[in-house]
């Protein structure tokens, strides 16, 4: 197997675009290639592009009915079926809509043959992770359900046991949905809590369907919490399902809007924390899954300039075995890309200047911290149902 990591990138990518205003620029994903480009990344990765994904990988996951409906409201915007979520505030119907949402599946979909097929370890897709797209139904932001695409033809091709773990702070439902009853595939959602944050759901007791129990885990975690609670959640969960699942494959969303300055959630994480999530999600890879597959995803974030970008090229880096040192200067080129293309400053460093620390599970609970109690009703809900301890 090739040690060297691949990074999925079609500039096409960039014509996913709801329009003037709406929170999901594309700006965002040329950014986050052009300071890929500015570290040098480009060159440690192996850069490709995957065909869009056709009408027999989209019924993987999506209806007949839903692909024809996105493809005549891609054909002509004003037509569009609103019952299908299309047409609406979160999801605009747009010339092309079709075409670039088929195109950025298609990177998921050829990040995960790429992997288990041994032509790299892992592979990054950082246009992708676009989780709330339901078999039948646009939905945040979302049209084709990239993630569920993604797992689903790694069953299609063998695959008997897939790990999903998605640290957006939405909550991961349509991947959920896709698999709530096939115990083949376990999805993890660390999110902002249902009451407070899209979609309302992902609460702890959401645990699977009746053949595959145990096999949907949600950390459902209060507004306002920061480093070291969304640390010890993540440190407190994923490492003790995944060793105890043994995936053959690890699919992981990178949202990066957990972070305190996106203007759509109530997190205060920052970008130092999702660096080290990135990381552990690399180690975990390295260490429980069977010869280190793993596939990388994006996701939300709506801070297009200050976190997106610096987020995202991390997991590059690190996917490629080569970190970005987070104390580093910015290229001045990138800097004056952001500029040119946003006239707003850019960060000059690749931290937020946090050093995060957080208190390992074992270390003891506390009954009276809402992050303990959030972690705690997760594990009661679905550790014992897999044979572990709460």
């Amino acid at each position: 197997m090739s040690g060297r990591g691949l990074l999925m990138w079609d500039e096409a990518v960039t014509k996913y675009d709801f329009g003037n205003g709406h929170p999901m620029d594309p700006v965002r994903l040329a950014l986050t290639m052009g300071l890929v480009r500015a570290y040098g990344l480009d060159r440690v990765v192996d850069v490709v592009a995957a065909k869009p994904a056709g009408n027999s990988t989209l019924r993987l996951v999506h209806r007949e009915d839903y692909v024809a409906a996105v493809r005549a409201a891609s054909a002509d915007p004003g037509a569009a079926d609103q019952a299908y979520g299309l047409g609406t505030l979160d999801d605009p119907a747009f010339a092309g809509m079709h075409e670039a949402s088929a195109l950025i599946a298609g990177q998921s979909v050829g990040a995960a043959e790429a992997v288990w097929r041994g032509e790299a370890t892992h592979a990054v897709n950082f246009a992708g992770g676009l989780h709330h797209a339901m078999p039948g139904s646009a939905a945040g932001f979302c049209i084709y359900n990239d993630a569920a695409l993604a797992i689903a033809r790694l069953l299609e091709l063998g695959a008997e046991r897939v790990a999903y773990v998605d640290v957006d702070v939405h909550h991961g439902d349509g991947v959920q949905a896709a698999f709530w009853d096939d115990p083949r595939v376990l999805t993890v959602s660390l999110h902002e809590h249902p009451q407070t944050l899209f979609p309302g759901t992902g609460w702890p007791q959401e645990t699977g369907g009746p053949k595959a129990e145990g096999s949907a885990v949600n950390v459902a975690l209060p507004a306002g919490t920061g480093d070291a609670g969304w640390l010890r959640a993540f440190h407190a969960v994923v490492p003790e399902l995944l060793a105890d699942f043994r995936p053959q494959v690890l699919v992981t969303q990178h949202g990066a809007d957990t972070h305190f300055e996106d203007p759509l959630a109530h997190l205060a994480v920052s970008l130092d924390a999702q660096r080290l999530v990135q990381e552990s999600c690399h180690s975990l890879a390295h260490e429980l899954v069977e010869n280190g597959r793993w596939v990388a995803l994006g996701g939300g974030g709506y801070a297009v300039v200050d976190v997106v970008p610096r987020s995202w090229t991390h997991l590059v880096g690190i996917a490629g075995h080569e970190p970005v040192d987070p104390k580093s200067v910015i290229p001045s080129s990138w800097r004056d890309e952001v500029y040119a293309r946003t006239r707003q400053l850019a960060p000059g460093r690749m931290t937020d200047g946090r050093e995060p620390v957080w208190r390992e599970w074992e270390s003891g609970y506390d009954p009276a911290d809402r992050v303990d109690q959030a972690v705690l009703a997760t594990r009661r809900a679905v550790f014992p149902v897999r044979g572990l301890l709460a």
